[in-house]
């Protein structure tokens, strides 16, 4: 047995190895005991950390200064190409009046991302693969009871023709062999890529657990995510088996008359990964939505916008100054005042509850009820905003003269995207209408609503347009489409706002029209949102302007 360990798993001190540890050098990454702290330190090494042993690891080491080399670099300066600096080079000549980030900031940033690429990776991408390899190894296995059937359907028809046609029907066999093996090695081929692929997917989980226990912040800070490159899965050939089809006995042309082979079906197909979905269990849609409550705001009109994580705090916002939440009652529980008076044009809720608006040129965080500047725009204003699965901003804008419109994807407050134009170079987004709401589905398509073009603009994660939708022909709905709220469900479905017809539109994630929502009494629908149990909320922006939760799935 270990003697620094027992069955009941105490830790021991690594000098001594005896004694129960209590406290932790946070820079060696020593256990000690109470009586072996000043042995560990006898060095006069200045840079020991002595820690209770319950907070172990969270002293953080920064890296040393290139310039003051007594100095350790604990912020980056934006106008210096982000170098690293130290609180003497922030004095200096060299950065005077410069910009500066806190290296913690990032840290704390890039350790979430960490936390989310490996969250990923292991409930999501990694089954993904294991799905793929499983069904490549089912191919596989039938493959001979399948080609074995096709053998058998030939030698029935070989008997019907007696010694002549033997010669034939071994030809035969022998083509068909062949072409399984070729089915056999396309098959083949698949599954050692997918393998390979999951191999690197263990080995970059492996190397992300190792940066999520380490606490050298150069390492973390350095850290670049190749998520996307896993996230996008192959292309899979869809390989078919062929089918035999005899012919009636011709015995001047017997080998041709026998019959033939179909020729071996490869297929490839764009397969798509939908994240926070694998293993998730379909949901189908209701024959006929139930509006479940309907929530009176107190807002005399115009009610544009409405989010939530549960529906034990909605947000909603008008044309006002005013971000109120709501409990499901339609009780206030907490008003916002945005700075300023200043008009907040659109709401957003992140995973931990704390609500992030958009005014103008700037974008805001609310955190423990303060407000905190985001980010500032130059040039462009902020029009709507989302937040996608992995913590990263989505937001529309539009120039000063209203005459271009873009989506721009923050990391904190760092521009990482800017989708505009498609592959010809034409404008994805109209010019003409400010108001574009956003919305990333499961699959990471980015969904617009684009009223001033009457569509719903849908793009790739990397910017690539995969569609556009402009309504559904119907005698009942007459106006032109004009959608205003977007969202989506758990199955990827897509969800928008239809203002002057009354209505929901429900797409698929290829955009496929499903059905409409227009059994719930909605007047002049605007803001959408869908919370984490699929339950649907829509505010309604006439003079009454009340929310309405909608149970729509099974």
């Amino acid at each position: 047995m270990d003697p620094r360990s027992s069955a009941q798993d105490v830790h021991r001190c690594d000098l001594c190895e005896t004694a129960t540890v209590q406290s932790y050098c946070d820079f060696c990454h020593i256990n000690l005991c109470k009586l072996c702290i000043g042995e560990h330190i006898l060095d006069g090494y200045d840079k020991h950390k002595i820690v209770p042993f319950q907070q172990r690891k969270s002293t953080l080491i920064y890296p040393k200064c290139e310039t003051h080399p007594f100095k350790h670099c604990k912020f980056k300066c934006k106008n210096c190409e982000n170098i690293l600096v130290c609180s003497s080079c922030m004095a200096s000549e060299q950065h005077g009046g410069h910009r500066f980030e806190e290296l913690l900031e990032i840290y704390k940033t890039k350790k979430e991302t960490i936390k989310n690429d490996a969250k990923e990776l292991v409930n999501c991408i990694s089954p993904s693969y294991e799905e793929i390899a499983l069904d490549l190894e089912n191919q596989l296995a039938n493959l001979d009871g399948g080609y074995e059937k096709i053998t058998t359907e030939i030698s029935k028809q070989g008997e019907e023709w007696h010694r002549e046609i033997n010669t034939i029907i071994s030809r035969m066999k022998t083509k068909i062999n062949e072409v399984k093996m070729k089915h056999r090695d396309v098959l083949q081929k698949q599954l050692d890529e997918i393998r390979k692929t999951e191999s690197l997917i263990k080995q970059t989980l492996q190397a992300l657990m190792d940066i999520q226990e380490s606490t050298e912040v150069l390492r973390t800070i350095e850290y670049k995510s190749d998520i996307r490159d896993f996230s996008k899965l192959p292309h899979m050939a869809q390989v078919s088996l062929p089918t035999f089809i005899p012919k009636q006995i011709d015995h001047e042309r017997l080998y041709s008359s026998l019959g033939h082979f179909t020729p071996l079906s490869i297929d490839t197909k764009e397969s798509t990964l939908s994240l926070n979905q694998h293993n998730t269990a379909v949901r189908e849609l209701l024959d006929e939505p139930e509006l479940v409550v309907s929530i009176k705001t107190g807002y005399y009109k115009d009610l544009r916008r409405v989010t939530c994580l549960d529906d034990d705090k909605i947000w909603a916002v008008n044309w006002t100054n005013n971000i109120n939440c709501f409990s499901l009652n339609g009780s206030l529980l907490q008003t916002i005042k945005t700075k300023s008076g200043q008009l907040s044009y659109d709401i957003a809720v992140d995973s931990k509850g704390n609500l992030l608006f958009t005014g103008g040129k700037t974008m805001y965080k609310v955190i423990n009820g303060q407000i905190e500047q985001l980010i500032t725009l130059q040039g462009w204003r902020s029009s709507q905003l989302c937040l996608t699965s992995t913590g990263d901003l989505l937001v529309t804008m539009y120039t000063d003269d209203t005459s271009q419109s873009k989506v721009v994807r923050y990391s904190g407050s760092t521009e990482k995207q800017t989708i505009q134009f498609d592959d010809e170079g034409k404008p994805l987004y109209s010019g003409n209408g400010i108001i574009k709401y956003i919305t990333e589905n499961r699959n990471h398509d980015i969904c617009v609503a684009d009223c001033g073009a009457g569509a719903v603009v849908v793009v790739n994660q990397d910017g690539e347009l995969r569609w556009r939708y402009t309504g559904h022909p119907s005698v009942t709905k007459n106006e032109p489409f004009k959608p205003y709220g977007i969202t989506s469900d758990s199955q990827s479905r897509i969800l928008t706002a239809d203002f002057d017809n009354h209505c929901i539109h429900i797409l698929d994630q290829n955009g496929q029209f499903l059905r409409y929502i227009d059994n719930c009494h909605l007047n002049n629908p605007y803001g959408l949102c869908v919370d984490n149990n699929d339950n649907l909320f829509v505010c309604e922006y006439n003079y009454e302007s009340n929310i309405k939760k909608i149970k729509y799935l099974k």
